[in-house]
């Protein structure tokens, strides 16, 4: 038996969830739907070096229990941000989100699962997927977003003017 894993009713439940001999049947699923083809709940934009926020949100939220509910964000089976049992959990954390992510932790029992990024890199472009269950549901609640990351900066609000200003004349 592996030393890092905690053994329960449901099989493995230890923090860094890949480490498993024998994974948990609930992360079997999660992996499941990953691998899933579906659609888009939503695009986001974000320049490189900015705060992105990706939206997630689940109701009715009065039923959502912090201290029984699992979060994950991921980028196919990369997980870019866990939650777990009323705190986070970023041990299985990929090493390129480290010290970006975090979530509204304040929010969430109001259903705000939102996961917000700082210091957006260009290797952030891609699809998340952010999955959530409540421990003894049987009710696993997913969307999908994109982040588009751009390169340039925005142009600051000056800079627009002159350029307005060379174009009138």
């Amino acid at each position: 038996m592996n030393s890092v894993c905690k053994w329960g009713a449901a099989g493995c439940l230890c923090p860094c969830l890949f480490n498993c001999r024998i994974p948990s049947p609930w992360l079997l699923h999660v992996l499941e739907l990953v691998g899933k083809v579906g659609q888009l709940d939503t695009t986001c934009h974000a320049f490189v070096g900015e705060t992105v926020v990706l939206p997630c949100t689940t109701t009715p939220p009065g039923d959502l229990t912090l201290a029984k509910s699992m979060l994950y964000w991921q980028i196919g089976t990369k997980i870019v941000h866990f939650f777990q049992k009323g705190q986070d959990s970023l041990k299985a954390q990929d090493e390129h989100f480290h010290g970006r992510t975090s979530l509204f932790l304040d929010q969430m029992e109001h259903g705000n699962l939102s996961l917000k990024i700082s210091n957006v890199q260009l290797e952030d472009n891609a699809e998340y997927t952010c999955i959530y269950r409540q421990t003894g549901g049987h009710e696993t609640k997913k969307s999908k977003i994109r982040l588009n990351v751009s390169g340039k900066d925005p142009p600051s609000p000056s800079g627009k003017a002159v350029l307005l200003n060379l174009l009138s004349v």
